[in-house]
Order: structure tokens, then sequence, then C-alpha cells
């Protein structure tokens, strides 16, 4: 029995040598997800570690040498979400438990199969979503008797206010977007409710009254709530009460009619939707943002709320700083969400030579706003900048006083 022991106490001994020396061999370096830097600093990994996760984040082995402070974690990705597989599709979430720093906003995917239905239901908070595959229908009905019953296509956008009824049915064979909640902690008790979970905890005689019907009808109404619901397309139109919501008060933005906004830096494409373009989206602002291969969300940062982000195509990195000498690399790639703090400076690089980088970013306002570090720098006097900065006084003064916004790889 001991000479069992010893043999494999020397078995893992060695293995965990020829581990360390096969690390050593890989060059261990961040790019083969070792925490040096080839010149002294860091070693290999000898521990247990996630291998596959440390390839995908070298600025999280300490790549970036301005990286300093204690800064908390603000990226999360959908793949480390639950999935809720459901009869007709399928729902997974960031929320608050997953993503402290994210106070403001909630994130979900969500996948309805053809004629499937998120069940109808109403929030004590907004809803925001992005359809970016397939087609859906959307049906809601307002406090004053109005209603919205619209067809979207891929890039269209909804709004559903605070406490607003509705439902969403897919049209094709497969639809998936993007939910958005003006809440971080949405999964909060008293956030969400589904109307057949009402019904069945209300006395039949109650329902038998209210609607003027046998009692007998709500006899079959599912329960527990079963959230998606599988069914078949019969489109029926909608027609009575104060009639549909139209113009400024309709709760879908159809994006062939909106054109997309001037980028100088010409180093992509920017959609804004906030209350400018979306007049009935009034706690939900966003941007849809495509930056090209090497190219740079310039350094700024948002003087009236978080960012908070889902990537949607590519891979980039981000730095966000927090003051106080604190700033934190981010590396993000297809399905990671993130969040950046209050008014944190930071830029977005895609790092891909040959793909485009797709984000959303939202924030919990009426309106998209940004201030250029580049543009404030060129707008202040020169004699300032050059003098804080240790610059020459020629470059000051010759700044782009423009915002540039996306640039392109140079």
């Amino acid at each position: 029995m001991k000479l069992l022991q010893v043999s494999s106490a020397l078995l893992a001994a060695s293995c965990a040598s020829a581990s360390a020396i096969e690390r050593r061999q890989g060059g261990g370096g961040f790019e083969d997800g070792q925490p040096s830097d080839g010149n002294g600093k860091g070693a290999p990994i000898l521990g247990g570690t996630n291998h596959q996760i440390d390839l995908q984040n070298p600025d999280n082995l300490g790549r970036q040498s301005t990286d300093a402070g204690v800064v908390p974690n603000l990226k999360w990705s959908f793949s480390d979400s639950r999935t809720r597989i459901l009869n007709g599709g399928w729902v997974r979430e960031q929320v608050v438990t997953d993503l402290p720093s994210s106070h403001d906003i909630a994130g979900a995917q969500q996948h309805l199969t053809k004629g499937s239905i998120r069940e109808l239901h109403w929030h004590r908070v907004a809803e925001w979503g992005y359809l970016y595959a397939g087609s859906i229908l959307i049906s809601a009905v307002n406090e004053d008797g109005q209603f919205e019953y619209a067809k979207l296509e891929e890039g269209d956008i909804w709004y559903f206010p605070k406490g607003a009824a509705h439902t969403v049915q897919g049209l094709e064979d497969d639809n998936e977007f993007l939910l958005i909640f003006d809440d971080g902690n949405f999964d909060a008790v008293g956030t969400t409710f589904n109307v057949d979970d009402w019904i069945t905890h209300t006395p039949k005689s109650v329902l038998a009254k209210n609607f003027g019907l046998p009692e007998s009808v709500f006899g079959s109404v599912p329960a527990p709530n079963p959230y998606i619901l599988p069914a078949t397309l019969d489109p029926h139109n909608v027609t009575g009460g104060n009639g549909p919501l139209r113009g400024n008060a309709s709760y879908a933005y159809y994006a062939k009619d909106h054109p997309l906004e001037n980028v100088p830096g010409e180093g992509g494409t920017l959609r804004i939707i906030d209350s400018t373009t979306f007049p009935v989206a009034k706690t939900i602002a966003a941007t849809v943002v495509t930056l090209s291969p090497g190219g740079l969300r310039e350094l700024h940062w948002h003087p009236n709320a978080e960012e908070w982000l889902y990537f949607h195509k590519g891979q980039g990195r981000a730095t966000v700083f927090i003051g106080n000498a604190a700033a934190r690399t981010f590396d993000f790639r297809a399905g990671d969400t993130g969040v950046f703090p209050d008014n944190s400076g930071h830029y977005i690089e895609n790092t891909s030579d040959t793909e485009d980088l797709v984000w959303i970013e939202i924030y919990k306002s009426d309106r998209v706003e940004d201030i250029s570090l580049t543009q404030w720098l060129a707008l202040t006097p020169a004699d300032i900048v050059a003098n804080t900065l240790k610059i020459p006084l020629d470059i000051a003064e010759n700044l782009i006083k423009e915002k540039q916004l996306l640039i392109k790889s140079r």
C-alpha cells in the first residue's frame, strides 16, 4: 500500500514536471496563454488553469503594462450563463448576479422557432429588443388601449415601456434576438408578470365574472407558466380599441428607414437609436457599431450613464480607466457582454486583421452621449494642453477638432 502511494506521488510529480517543461517549450508568453513577458517578468502557470480561456484572454494575464490598480471584473460571456431550453426555443440571461458591476442593465439572448410565442406578459421595467436573425411579430397594448402589431426583420428594434402588455412570435424556422432591460436585477421577484401565471392564481369564479364567461373556459390554462409556447402561425388583424400606435408613439424601429451616422474616422459604421431617432425609447438608448479590421473606437467617455455592451461578431479589446491610477484591459469576442462604469474612460480596438468587430452599446438614458478625448484637448487652449501633457505646442495646436468616432487602421 505504501509502495503504491509513493508510486502515485512520483507519477504526479513527474506529470507536473512534464507539464511545466511542455509549457516552457511552448514559448511561455502571453500568446501561449502564459503570464510571462519574455523579459524576466512572470512565469508559466504550473497549477490548474483553463488554458483555452487563458489563450482567449491574454490581457488578463498581464500583457498590458499600463494596467494598474484594482478594477473589478467588467466582462461576462453568455456562454457562461445557464441556458433554459423550452418547447419552442431557449433563453439565456446576464443579470446583476452574473456581472455585479452592471447596475443599470440586464441582457438576454432568446431563440424562437417558427410560430413559437413568448407568452403574454409585462414587466415593471422597460424592454428593448434587437433582432439579429429571422423575422418576428410583436404585439403590445398600452394603458390607453392603443396597440402595436408589427412585423420586424433583421436589424429592426422594438421598445416596450414599463408596464406595457406584450408578446413576440417567431416567423421563420429560427429567430433570435437580444433583449435588454433597464434594471440589472431583472430576476428579482415582482419584475415579470406572465398572464397565465396570474390567471391560474385567480379564483375561477372571479375570472368568470371578469370576462363574462363560464368558469370551464379557464380549466386548461397552463400552470406553471411555460415561458415559451409552441404554436402555429395563424395571423389575425387587430382592430378596435383606440387604434394602432403610429409615428412617434410606435414601439417599432425599422432600420431601413434610418440612415447611418457620419463617421469622420472612416473606421466602420455607426447607428444611433435613442429618443432622437426612436422617440418612444425614453429609458434605453443604443448604438450598433461595426468596426473595421484593426480599427479603433476612439478614446472617450459617456457623461450620462454606464455603458453595457454585447459583442455579436469578431474579437477585440478595451482598456477601461476608472480613475485613481486604476485601469484594466479586457479581451472580447462574439457572445461576450461587458459594462464600462459611469464616466469611465475607454476605447475599443478590433484586434483582427480580416474580420469586422460588431457590437451593441446600451445606456440607461434617453440619449447617446460621449465626449471624445481628442476633441476635448483640441478645443482647450493649446498652451494648457502642451504644459499638462509635456508635448510640443505645435502638436497641441493641430489636434483634430472633430470627433472621429471610429478610426480606420493606420
